[in-house]
């Protein structure tokens, strides 16, 4: 009996130091193709853009052991608020699971369309004024504040540097006044000389 227990807890301790299977939501990567009309990678989540399986960076077959514990700690963690540090997502990837917690994740798999309401308007990891749940859905990087819809950036952009754009179309308008009026001058100086010889 206390040979049957120690094999039955020195397998169930193996059992927890191995990783995970790799875990993938294609349905999140297909709506969001579907739905922007880009070609989405991995890499929107992920640190690896061939996604978690493999022996490259960021990927499980790569992994130390404290990064495997990592791993599994953060893939343990199913409700929102949780400390996430998974060594095989990126910023944004981590975002989705401190925000909403792995068993909303797997709910949202039903249908993606829902995930940028989930993620809210306040998320925006590369500060380029596009929320992340948007990016998203548009197939651009949430972590890359120069890959964006460019409509929205230059409507961003416009209402963020107001003042400055209004400064300097005053500052064109006197330049374009100021080089009339010297032109002007030039030609009725050079119209005086002509009239004295």
């Amino acid at each position: 009996m206390k040979k049957a227990l120690a094999t039955f807890y020195g397998t169930l301790a193996i059992a927890w130091l191995l990783p995970l299977p790799a875990v993938s939501f294609p349905q999140f990567q297909q709506y969001c193709e579907k739905h922007s009309g880009r070609p989405v990678n991995c890499f929107m989540c992920h640190m690896n853009d061939d996604g978690p399986t493999g022996d490259g960076e960021g990927q499980i077959g790569s992994l130390k052991p404290e990064d495997l514990e990592r791993l599994n700690k953060t893939r343990a963690q199913t409700e929102p608020g949780s400390e996430i540090d998974n060594p095989i997502l990126n910023k944004f990837g981590n975002q989705i699971l401190h925000k909403l917690g792995m068993k909303k994740v797997l709910e949202l798999t039903n249908d993606p369309s829902k995930l940028p309401e989930a993620l809210g308007k306040e998320s925006d990891l590369d500060n380029d004024g596009i929320p992340d749940g948007q990016e998203f859905a548009d197939g651009t990087d949430p972590l890359n504040k120069f890959n964006g819809d460019p409509w929205k950036l230059m409507v961003i952009n416009a209402n963020r540097y107001k003042f400055q754009i209004i400064l300097a179309s005053i500052a064109v308008l006197l330049l374009d006044y100021g080089l009339a009026h010297l032109i002007k001058g030039i030609a009725v100086k050079l119209d005086k000389k002509e009239d004295v010889v």
